[in-house]
């Protein structure tokens, strides 16, 4: 659960100053958010969160 608030966070961030630097338009990133939304309820979730764990499991515990 912590990795997942953690991810969101930093996705949230980076889309937040992607947003601000207009580099992203608002209606770009609704369509971003409802792809990650809809891609949680698909059978391709599972793999993706075996890629992050991974991924997170990588880096040595500071």
């Amino acid at each position: 659960m912590a990795v997942t608030v953690s991810l969101v966070l930093l996705f949230g961030l980076v889309l937040f100053f992607l947003l601000r630097s207009h580099s992203l338009s608002a209606g770009s990133a609704f369509v971003a958010a409802g792809f990650g939304f809809f891609l949680a309820s698909t059978g391709a979730a599972e793999p993706i969160n075996n890629l992050a764990t991974a991924v997170i499991n990588a880096f040595p515990n500071i």
